[in-house]
């Protein structure tokens, strides 16, 4: 029987957790695959880690990591994924945003022969149209900017297949933009298509701060387009000045050349100032990015694992 195994990051969702729990265990219960779950708790600060290992102690399918510190989602999905040996893996959130209802549509896909079957939203309930804007736009501007395609509108929520999970396993880079990893990879990708629910309890932990890093951290991970869009500013604005220079000269050689012009000799210097220190952060952007690289860090560290302890044919919730 084919294994699969299911990765949930989870970062202070205690709120929320058993009624996950409780939804997964009913669509597990009628897969006809051998079934087990992994949650990491990526350092919660609630009781997020006590109600994992409630769960595990009532569910012998349940496996579980915690990491030592907050390292980010991206380094915890990395965790989950490095310590799955089944066949394939879901990966999903246990805010129930992602209904676990979709689980047996992504399989069917994975066993017609696609090796990362994702699923796409075709609404995003419970956000506000600002959101829905931004990430409308994050997502269209990674379509534009880099390489390589990242699908529109489309989360974490997707199954790998074990060719896919080891090519992943590959891919150690300190900065990780799990989404765009996903599609680089290759192989047979397809979608399934749902509606993304409202958060069902607690607060989500992506304000726009966060949602902000995460863009630069996609577009610098997988596009050099701001590197070049500096450069190109850099010589439109030196074009610019060196028009403007002649036109100064001229006006100086045939009319004569008064004491006046400070505003626009400020705006002048402004505007060059603001050009070199906007292509200087674009620049330090990336250096940050190669230096953090350098060092070769983990990418995590567990500081404790449970590990399931019955295959699913032997449990049903």
């Amino acid at each position: 029987m084919s294994r699969l195994s299911i990765v949930v990051p989870a970062y202070n969702e205690a709120a929320v957790l058993k009624t996950f729990h409780a939804r997964l265990c009913s669509v597990l219960d009628e897969l006809p695959l051998d079934c087990n779950v992994l949650y990491v708790d990526d350092g919660s600060a609630d009781d997020t880690w006590a109600l994992i290992e409630e769960l595990a102690a009532r569910d012998p399918r349940v496996g579980a990591l915690k990491l030592s510190r907050n390292f980010g989602k991206e380094a915890a999905l990395t965790a989950g994924l490095d310590h799955v040996d089944a066949d394939a893996a879901v990966v999903i959130d246990a805010d129930l945003q992602d209904p676990p209802e979709l689980i047996p549509s992504l399989v069917e896909q994975w066993r017609a022969g696609y090796d990362v079957v994702y699923a796409t939203r075709t609404a995003r309930a419970g956000e506000t149209g600002f959101k829905r804007f931004t990430a409308s736009m994050f997502y269209r501007s990674m379509e534009r900017l880099s390489d390589t395609r990242v699908p529109r509108d489309t989360g974490d929520f997707r199954l790998l297949s074990r060719r896919a999970l080891d090519a992943l396993h590959q891919l150690r880079e300190r900065q990780r933009f799990m989404k765009g990893l996903f599609a680089w990879i290759g192989y047979r990708q397809t979608a399934v298509y749902y509606l993304r629910e409202p958060r069902q309890a607690g607060n989500t932990k992506w304000n726009y701060w966060r949602l902000l890093q995460l863009a630069i951290e996609g577009i610098t991970s997988f596009s050099t387009a701001p590197l070049r869009l500096a450069t190109w500013v850099g010589v439109l604005s030196s074009l610019l000045a060196f028009v403007y220079g002649l036109w100064v000269f001229g006006k100086a050689v045939l009319f004569g050349d008064p004491v006046h012009g400070y505003p626009s000799l400020m705006v002048v210097i402004l505007f060059l100032g603001g050009v070199q220190l906007l292509a200087l952060g674009v620049i330090g952007e990336y250096l940050g990015r190669s230096y953090a690289e350098s060092k070769q860090r983990p990418l995590y560290f567990i500081e404790e694992q449970r590990r399931p302890r019955a295959r699913s044919g032997d449990f049903r919730h």
